[in-house]
């Protein structure tokens, strides 16, 4: 299996996991000009934009550690495009998490980071 398929079968297991655990996927792989947003989701009231990272082992550093402030800032701004194609009121509360793939365990890391406006 090569690297963009095995993103692929770990961005489905994360999906999998956040459906059993409550949230309703509502997008995979959102894809603008911008950039992509790998899940996006309803977790209760917020809306969720989820960065999911995969590391098989520890040699590259923690799957957390890969969503760096340049990636923190360009997830924010296809959020921002996402909510505006989407006419998603303003008050609608949002969220930043990433799900952490590090080898075969899951870490889902709510308000992983804060939203950068523009």
């Amino acid at each position: 299996m090569n690297k963009r398929e095995i993103g692929a079968q770990k961005e489905e297991e994360a999906r999998k996991y956040l459906e059993q655990n409550g949230v309703c996927i509502k997008e995979c792989n959102f894809r603008c000009r911008q950039g992509e947003i790998d899940l996006i989701g309803y977790d209760g009231a917020y809306l969720v934009f989820f960065e999911v990272k995969y590391r098989a082992g520890q040699g590259l550093g923690s799957a957390v550690e890969a969503v760096g402030i340049t990636k923190q800032k360009k997830i924010c701004k296809v959020a921002d495009y996402y909510r505006m194609l989407h006419e998603c009121p303003g008050d609608t509360p949002i969220r930043f998490d990433v799900i952490a793939v590090d080898g075969d365990r899951i870490e889902w890391l709510q308000n992983a980071f804060p939203y950068y406006g523009y």
